[in-house]
């Protein structure tokens, strides 16, 4: 059996953009990625978490709006090699009716059964409700504060699940 897939969402867990504007957070580094024509965006990045992500037993994939420019302004700030991602096509912030993230269609398509953990800071238990009734395989939706960050009890949970899928 393969591993299971670890889905990384940028903003919230790798880049906690929502604490404090005038206060970098204790372990991280600020970034000036110019991804969009304009204004570079300031990121917030710790260089641990590359290490700490490849230590977990799932192959690692990028669920972020920074798709393909994730490999070139976030992993090798935080020590992770290019990792595959997800393109979100047509269904980027397409809006949707049930109240499901608009990434949680194509992220369980793109799993295709496989079981998953998915770490973002926007999900709710209308993502979990749609997941549970579609998708074969154990999956994780863990929520991350994007004030905080990922965190040990972060990876915690995330190694748990793993051997527990693995059991």
């Amino acid at each position: 059996m393969s591993r299971p897939l670890l889905y990384l969402d940028v903003d919230g867990p790798l880049n906690p953009y929502a604490a404090k504007p005038e206060r970098r957070p204790a372990g991280y580094t600020t970034i000036r990625a110019s991804v969009r024509p304009g204004r570079p965006l300031r990121v917030w990045l710790n260089p641990g978490h590359g290490a700490a992500l490849l230590r977990l037993p799932y192959d690692l994939c990028w669920a972020t709006t920074w798709m393909a420019e994730a490999n070139r302004w976030i992993a090798p700030m935080v020590g992770l090699p290019e990792l595959p991602y997800v393109d979100f096509g047509a269904a980027l912030f397409a809006e949707r009716g049930d109240g499901v993230h608009w990434k949680t269609e194509t992220l369980l398509s793109h799993a295709a059964g496989r079981p998953f953990a998915w770490v973002d800071d926007e999900q709710s238990p209308a993502d979990s409700a749609y997941v549970a009734a579609r998708h074969p395989a154990p999956a994780l939706l863990h929520l991350v504060s994007p004030r905080l960050g990922l965190r040990d009890d972060d990876f915690a949970t995330l190694s748990a699940f793993a051997a527990a899928v693995a059991a």
